[in-house]
Formats: C-alpha cells, structure tokens, sequence
C-alpha cells in the first residue's frame, strides 16, 4: 500500500518531499534546477507540487481498505506572483469535501471529487492556487467515463 505520493517514481524524479512542518503536505527544495528562464521556481514545478499534495490529501483520507482508484480529470490553475526558493504546498478543501465523496463512492461506486491547493514560497507568500477533480471509482468501478483522459502520478 502507498503511504504517501513522495514514493511514487514521478514525484521522486522531481525531488518532491514529505512537508517537514505541518503547514505543509508536501514541499519542493530550493535549487537550481527547478529554475526557469527568470530565475524563479518554474510553473510546471510549481503545478506538479500542486497536484502531489491534492493527491497526498486523498492519500490520507480516504479509507485504504475501501479500494480507490483516483484519477486527475481537471485542473485549474493561477499563479498569483513568482516562486523563489523552497515551496511547500497544503490543502485549502475542508475534509468534510472528502466524507461526501466516499458517501457518494458507496452509493454509486464513483464520483468526482474537488481538491483545491495553494503553493507558497520561502517568502510566506501564496505563488499559486489550483484546483484539480479528481475522477474516484472504487477498484470494480475504476474505469473513467468515455472520452476522459484522467491520468495521474498519485494514482
């Protein structure tokens, strides 16, 4: 059973964390790397910290024996100013969010679900908000509607 989405290939590639405070899910060191053509943290970085903490929230709230299979179906996203240096990212959605998904999970066996994040840089200063639907199917149920591309590294 995964214990959080930092062990996923993907998001071990990209250097994404456990959050090392509780303010944080997850987080994204400083370094180079993560720069783009400015000097700040790159949006794409940025976005992929966005997606692992929704998925991170999922992770941990939703029952593990109830067999989940979530997908990512959209995401919105604002950057709001530039990144610099480590972010950390948390959850803005009450958890109520998820107790309606898991009653409508039992009920009809999917749903979609809406975790929305902010990203925030070393400054304190909120870099970007975005809100991804996660399309949920309990394993038996698991395939997505016809024409949805929902794919995801948090599976």
């Amino acid at each position: 059973m995964l214990e959080s989405v930092t062990q996923l290939p993907f998001n071990q590639h990209v250097g994404i964390l456990k959050g090392s405070t509780p303010d944080a899910l997850v987080e994204l060191p400083a370094g180079g790397q993560y720069l783009n053509h400015v000097g700040t943290v790159h949006a794409g970085a940025q976005l992929v910290l966005a997606e692992a903490c929704s998925g991170e929230f999922l992770l941990r709230n939703l029952e593990s024996s109830f067999g989940v299979l979530p997908v990512v179906r959209r995401v919105e996203a604002k950057f709001k100013r530039p990144a610099n240096g480590r972010l950390i990212a948390n959850v803005i959605t009450p958890v109520a969010t998820i107790v309606d998904a898991v009653a409508a999970l039992k009920r009809k066996g999917r749903c979609l679900v809406t975790i929305a994040v902010e990203v925030i840089d070393e400054s304190g200063q909120c870099t970007l908000t975005a809100s991804f639907d996660w399309f949920m199917a309990r394993a038996s149920n698991a395939t997505p509607p016809a024409g949805d591309a929902g794919s995801s590294s948090e599976g």
